[in-house]
């Protein structure tokens, strides 16, 4: 195996601390944990072991990926990123520990180098060997593309890319020497990036690297703006044939299955072994263990945690299962294009009757304990970045009498038990999610709550997560931010009012310095200031209401070595499937 690059002091500072739990550590009282029992210990390279040749799996995802490429926010869910993962090739991954970056030394001839700080410029190099599956060689204009390809219409190299951040507007160029072998990126002038080393990795918004000639055998001219938008929505209409990974896609459609074969040009040191590898997306969490009895299937590690699949899955012998703290938090969002919900004392009031300790208690408590509510946007709770924002608020506290009488304060009244403003009832509001175990409740206790104040609330369950968010087609959303150790670009996707992740369409001039801010610091300590500067104010106008860190499980047949879980990555144990394989006889 090559060496695994070293992360940085403030990488690791930064990993301790928002994964500061036992990763893939079994849970008290489970009786078929055995492949995941040295995780605590060794997380990186637990449930290792020989693999014998040839084989299958079908993988669960538990929810539909939206798009065809991660780019854009329809697509830009942990769904399509674990969907192409494999395909796509990358400069690096976050390794389940949380504190290491390893550089992608498959596709890199040396670890990626910070060559000038003003402007902030730094380089990657391409191992000679590193081609697309049709012989191409990887080159700097791959990169160029992916970066234009993950650019708001505001930077001028993209007409119709719709990014899920704008994080990329940063670059001023990727260019490309040594035929095209070493590939310089600079940022515009006067701005840093603290994570540099994360840009065009697996756990990026792209997911990875998308290739040029492609572009211009399909015709697009990626020379210009216009070009390089029809290649954006081209990508995500059309299903990847090519590949610059392990695995290439060979069969699939958006809403049942795809099947990924071994890609015949893969250049890496470790060659898969299975066959195939289905990804199955199954919406049902109900199907999932009888898929797993009769073989349909072999595992899954989903973003959504189940009770009742965990504990039923604990009863199967032939099943390993793990649970930890995941990568996903979940939150209550409002669409402030909503007439009502431009109010923030509205607002305010429904967050501060809205019973987080509860929630938290009737669903993942009860299989993990260790769960408490979140109360910082950015940061878990045992981060020393970590800043308490919400409990001084008094939201997510369940004080039905104290969101009352904000509500009265702000001139709203009642008839009987309906709230009312100037004789018109308040409502009622389409609270929406994907269905799970844990939304299910949870969407319900919520109703509950804001019955209490007086406003009526309908539960609209979606099986689109992406498309509902990006048409704002709710009133109150209730999903799961997936997060990655990086930190310092997440509020300025979350919060700011040019990003196309910023669904609800908040609008806080103060948050949009601070966000910049964030992402342009000197160091990850800066970010970190300004991040929970940002998250305060936010907090104070009541838009996101942070719940809890989802805790995660893993569970996959016994027959199967190399997988285990990551929760430092969206792409959870999907991170490295290409090692996976059927246990060596």
């Amino acid at each position: 195996m090559r060496e695994k690059s070293r992360p940085t002091v403030g990488a690791a500072l930064l990993i301790a601390a928002l994964f500061a739990f036992t990763a893939c550590a079994p849970h008290e009282g489970s009786e078929n944990t055995d492949a995941f029992a040295d995780c605590a210990d060794n997380p990186n390279t637990c449930n290792s072991g020989e693999r014998a040749e040839g084989g299958s799996i079908t993988w669960i995802v538990d929810s539909l990926p939206g798009a065809w490429a991660s780019l854009s926010p329809k697509g830009g869910s942990v769904y399509t990123l674990q969907m192409l993962h494999g395909i796509l090739p990358n400069t690096g991954y976050w390794e389940p520990d949380g504190a290491t970056f390893t550089t992608n030394l498959d596709l890199l001839a040396e670890e990626p180098q910070l060559i000038d700080e003003d402007p902030f410029t730094y380089q990657f190099k391409i191992r000679p060997e590193a081609v697309w599956d049709d012989g191409t060689p990887i080159t700097a204009a791959d990169f160029e593309i992916t970066w234009k390809l993950s650019t708001t219409e505001e930077a001028g190299h993209c007409k119709g890319c719709q990014p899920r951040s704008d994080t990329y507007n940063q670059i001023a160029s990727v260019e490309g020497s040594d035929g095209g072998s070493t590939v310089t990126v600079t940022l515009v002038d006067g701005v840093a990036d603290p994570e540099w080393r994360d840009r065009f990795s697996a756990d990026n918004i792209a997911g990875g690297i998308y290739p040029a000639h492609i572009a211009e055998e399909q015709g697009f001219d990626i020379t210009t703006p216009e070009g390089v938008g029809e290649y954006f929505q081209w990508l995500h209409t059309t299903m990847p044939t090519f590949s610059g990974g392990p695995y290439r896609l060979v069969e699939g459609d958006l809403k049942t299955q795809v099947i990924k074969e071994p890609n015949p040009q893969w250049y890496g040191e470790v060659q898969p072994t299975l066959d195939t590898v289905v990804i199955r997306f199954l919406t049902d969490e109900g199907t999932w263990i009888s898929a797993l009895d009769n073989g349909e299937a072999h595992g899954t590690s989903p973003v959504a945690f189940g009770q009742d699949t965990v504990e039923q899955a604990r009863q199967r012998p032939n099943l390993n299962v793990s649970i930890t703290e995941g990568p996903s938090w979940e939150h209550i969002d409002f669409n402030l294009d909503n007439e009502w919900l431009k109010d923030v004392e509205l607002r305010r009031a429904i967050f501060t009757a809205i019973d987080v300790e509860d929630i938290t208690q009737r669903t993942i408590a009860q299989l993990y304990p260790e769960a408490e509510p979140r109360t910082n946007h950015v940061f878990s709770n045992d981060s020393p970045y970590h800043t308490d924002v919400i409990t001084e608020t008094g939201q997510g506290s369940g004080d039905i009498d104290a969101a009352r009488q904000i509500l009265l304060d702000a001139g709203y009244t009642y008839e009987g038990d309906t709230l009312t403003r100037d004789g018109e009832k308040v409502g009622p509001f389409r609270l929406r999610s994907t269905s799970n175990t844990v939304r299910d409740t949870s969407t319900e206790l919520i109703q509950s709550y804001l019955a209490e104040i007086g406003i009526e609330v309908t539960i609209e369950p979606t099986d689109d997560l992406g498309g509902t968010l990006v048409a704002q087609d709710y009133d109150i959303m209730q999903y799961g931010w997936s997060s990655t150790p990086s930190f310092a670009t997440a509020p300025s996707q979350y919060w700011s009012s040019t990003s196309d992740s910023n669904f609800g369409r908040y609008h806080n001039e103060e948050v949009d310095e601070l966000v910049e801010r964030a992402r342009n610091a000197s160091s990850l300590d800066e970010a970190a200031e300004y991040a929970n500067e940002a998250a305060r104010i936010v907090a104070q106008d009541a838009y996101v209401l942070p719940l809890f860190n989802m805790p995660v499980y893993i569970l996959v047949t016994d027959d199967y070595v190399n997988v285990r879980d990551n929760p430092s990555s969206s792409l959870r144990a999907l991170y490295q499937h290409h090692e996976w394989g059927l246990v060596a006889q």
